[in-house]
């Protein structure tokens, strides 16, 4: 997948700046794709070039002029075939399970407090997602939402981020847990 795939389905629901457009990747699509502003900005260029994305200036009083985006014909196409094709498995490929891996002959006290930062981080974005999630499906509960609302693609992606970061949090604490118990274990040899 490429930023430009992710970028075109965060347009799908409307015209947003670039300013907007970060904002949502921050909420929603950094669960599954991270891009920086600058990242964002640039692909913003190249899809326009590439003619799919069209933009319309906004001229405002007390601001800064800004720049509308929507996704074109050819970019609803070119969402569809990269929807056709094949996906590839996804992989993990985090610097923590590393050192995690080298655990039997390094210090785990770094360890420990990072597994510890980490799952503070998933809480808090897992409160995050828990919150976009209730926004989104508004009175409605989540089987009915499920059934019936408006904007599932962004609802689904936001129940695996929400489950990626409940279980990220489960398996840190326990990591900890168990390096600490190690730890205190070889301490009372």
């Amino acid at each position: 997948m490429a930023l430009r795939h992710a970028v075109l389905a965060a347009l799908l629901h409307g015209e947003y700046s670039g300013y907007q457009l970060a904002k949502a990747f921050d909420i929603g699509v950094a669960n599954f794709w991270h891009a920086l502003p600058q990242q964002l900005y640039a692909e913003l260029a190249k899809l326009e070039k590439d003619g799919l994305i069209t933009g319309r200036q906004v001229v405002q009083e007390t601001r800064p002029n800004k720049r509308l985006f929507q996704v074109t014909d050819a970019g609803f196409a070119e969402l569809e075939t990269f929807a056709a094709a094949v996906s590839k498995p996804s992989f993990i490929r985090d610097d923590l399970l590393v050192k995690i891996h080298a655990a039997d002959r390094i210090d785990t006290s770094p360890l420990i407090e990072q597994l510890e930062e980490r799952a503070s981080a998933a809480e808090a974005r897992a409160g995050l997602l828990a919150s976009l999630l209730d926004t989104m499906r508004g009175v409605l509960d989540e089987e009915e939402y499920l059934r019936t609302g408006e904007r599932i693609g962004p609802y689904l992606t936001c129940l695996r981020g929400l489950s990626f970061e409940r279980e990220h949090r489960a398996w840190c604490l326990r990591t900890a847990a168990v390096l600490r118990e190690r730890r205190q274990a070889r301490a009372e040899r």
